[in-house]
Parts: C-alpha cells; sequence; structure tokens
C-alpha cells in the first residue's frame, strides 16, 4: 500500500526531507476503511487525527430529530478528526466514516512526537496547519450564517473541486445547509448562466 500523498505531504507542508521521511516510516500505522465503516461514533473518545490517503471521509452530527449535518468532507491529502475530543479526552458528538473504501494514516501524539525527534521544526509548521484549519472554519461559519445557497455553493466547488461525482448530491446539501431541492435549482441557474456564456 502507497504512502505517495502522505511523503508528499510531509516533505512539502512539514518540512521534512526524504531521509527524515525514511527515519519515521517505521512509525506510520495505515488503517484500512471500507465504504459506510466509522472510524469515530458518537460517544466514543476520539485518539488520532485521520489522514486520508485515498477514498473520502464525512464528519457529521445529528441533530435532534435525526438529520445529518455535515461539517466536513476530507478527501485525498486532507486530515479530519474531532479535535475537542481528542484534546479534552472527552466523548466526541460527531461521527467520522468513509463514503467511500479509504485509507488512512493513524495520526497521534506518539506518531507526532517521533516526528519532532527527527525534525523539530515539524510541530511549528503543524502549528500553522492547525491555524489556517481554523481560519477555514471562519470562513465556513461566517458563510452559514450570512451567505446565499449560490455563493455557498460555489465556494464548496472552490474548496472540493474533485468531490461533485463522489458524494450524493444530498450529503453536499446536508455541507451547505440548505435542501436538496435547493442546491437543484441553484446548479441549474448556473448551468444556465454558462450555458449563455
Amino acid at each position: 500500500m502507497g504512502l505517495a500523498n502522505f511523503k508528499k505531504h510531509l516533505i512539502e507542508k512539514g518540512g521534512l526531507s526524504e531521509d527524515e521521511f525514511a527515519r519515521i516510516e517505521p512509525f506510520i500505522q495505515i488503517r484500512k476503511v471500507s465504504k459506510n465503516d466509522y472510524l469515530l461514533q458518537q460517544g466514543d473518545i476520539c485518539s488520532h487525527s485521520f489522514f486520508v490517503e485515498e477514498g473520502v471521509l464525512r464528519l457529521y452530527d445529528l441533530s435532534e430529530d435525526g438529520k445529518e449535518n455535515i461539517l466536513q468532507f476530507a478527501t485525498e491529502k486532507w486530515i479530519v478528526t474531532d479535535r475537542g475530543s481528542v484534546y479534552f479526552q472527552q466523548p466526541s458528538t460527531y461521527y467520522i466514516d468513509a463514503i467511500e473504501d479509504t485509507v488512512v494514516v493513524m495520526l497521534d501524539d506518539a506518531f507526532v512526537n517521533e516526528v519532532v525527534k527527527v525534525n523539530i521544526g515539524f510541530r511549528k509548521q503543524n502549528e500553522i496547519l492547525l491555524q489556517n484549519h481554523i481560519r477555514h472554519l471562519y470562513k465556513r461559519i461566517s458563510l452559514l450564517l450570512g451567505a446565499s445557497a449560490r455563493v455557498r455553493y460555489l465556494e464548496f466547488v472552490n474548496m472540493y473541486p474533485d468531490i461533485m461525482l463522489r458524494v450524493p448530491q444530498w450529503m453536499i446539501a446536508s455541507y451547505l445547509g440548505i435542501t436538496p431541492e435547493s442546491l437543484s435549482r441553484v446548479r441549474k441557474a448556473l448551468a444556465e448562466e454558462n450555458f449563455k456564456s
């Protein structure tokens, strides 16, 4: 099983050299997740972050009426976790499951400590990635609170350009906080605009 995406991520985003990657490779844990299987369920304590080597994951919770609210998709080279559960060791209120057969790299404190042993600068790079993730979450909250369905959809396409054919439309609607019917209208209007141009 290859690790091309994870290796590229650690070299480009984490600042590791080829030699440093070779030194931490024995500590890498890989897990295959079948479509519809869970990496995390509500009530579990999340002990890992999950780097997607191949496949698609989603993070979601359930509203009081049982409706799924999708907070994040994670495709190749994305990381997903319940940060609150990992950091505070509290039961999760979220689910993480596979939308298609997926291969993940399991990231935990022990692994990060091994990486820091070979590259002290990794911790700073990891902090930058975390802050960038928080910045994106703020933008997402702002879009959900004040942007039109059209603007939310266009931002979604920009953030997840390769996901449209990989996930059901109702999941995209859930992520956008709109009904599937509203999503269909937005897509139809955009298609008509593009056809006229």
